[in-house]
């Protein structure tokens, strides 16, 4: 246990999918992206005692939080986009789940994907590169389990304390929503499916295409897609620009396989030298 490259912290999920139960969240999946690209990788995470861990990331550390029950995710897809349903929820993380010797991690991701992870973390943080994927803080269920947008209220105390701030069309509440996070986001980078990404930077906004690609499969896309543009981010001293366009290619690889493995495996193969 000691110093790590890429540190990220929220829920590993159980997904109910059409062809049954899948390891999800976007710790699984930046995770193990990021230790592709070449990352000493550890994730801070919550789930049932008996979860088996270690099949589920192979090769990363886990500081796991043992908890009652997983965080369940069931999604629909139709004509008009995904519905979703959170069935259970693991325990919640905060800073005394944060190993000390962790705390100096070179790049931390704070993915929460169900509101579990304190944001307050971030300041645990003073000399790391810390990126926020804030979908978990922008989502709310109702009585059914339904998930539904919402505003996140602490936007305005911790979007500036990241060095970027990564989040998807599909998580904006609302049209207005995304002059907000300008406002207070450094740094922020709008994923847009097929269509790549808009990077805004101060006044600076530039748009960057995705590859074309025979698409199987877009689960993770985003969360491969933030571990990316982390890592780069990183290795180039702050390139927004070719962080930008090395994640597209990186995400849009990994929706030419299906299922997470999968996903990895083929990424895993073609960076190698």
């Amino acid at each position: 246990m000691g110093q790590f490259d890429y540190l990220a912290i929220g829920h590993i999920t159980h997904d109910q999918t059409a062809t049954g139960p899948a390891v999800g969240g976007t710790v699984a999946y930046a995770g193990r992206a990021a230790q592709i690209l070449g990352c000493r990788t550890a994730i801070v995470t919550s789930a049932r005692k008996e979860y088996d861990l270690e099949a589920a990331l192979p090769g990363i550390t886990v500081h796991h939080v043992p908890a009652q029950q997983t965080t369940t995710f069931a999604n629909q897809y139709n004509g008009s986009g995904r519905q979703q349903w959170l069935y259970g929820l693991a325990a919640p993380l905060g800073a005394d789940d944060i190993p000390a010797a962790w705390r100096r991690s070179a790049i931390v991701h704070l993915a929460p994907v169900a509101g579990e992870v304190d944001p307050e973390i971030i300041r645990l943080f003073t000399n790391s590169l810390v990126g926020l994927t804030p979908q978990g803080w922008l989502r709310r269920r109702d009585e059914t389990g339904r998930v539904w947008p919402t505003r996140w209220h602490a936007a305005e105390a911790v979007l500036p304390l990241a060095a970027a701030v990564i989040m998807s069309e599909e998580d904006l509440p609302d049209a207005a929503y995304l002059e907000v996070c300008r406002q207070y986001a450094r740094l922020l980078v709008l994923t847009r499916g097929p269509a790549g990404c808009t990077v805004f930077l101060g006044d600076e906004v530039r748009t960057f295409p995705a590859p074309v690609v025979a698409a199987q499969d877009l689960t993770g896309a985003g969360d491969i897609f933030a571990a990316a543009f982390l890592v780069r981010l990183l290795q180039t001293r702050g390139n927004p620009w070719e962080a930008a366009t090395f994640a597209n290619e990186i995400a849009a690889e990994s929706v030419t396989q299906t299922g997470l493995d999968a996903k990895i495996a083929h990424l895993a193969a073609i960076l190698q030298p």
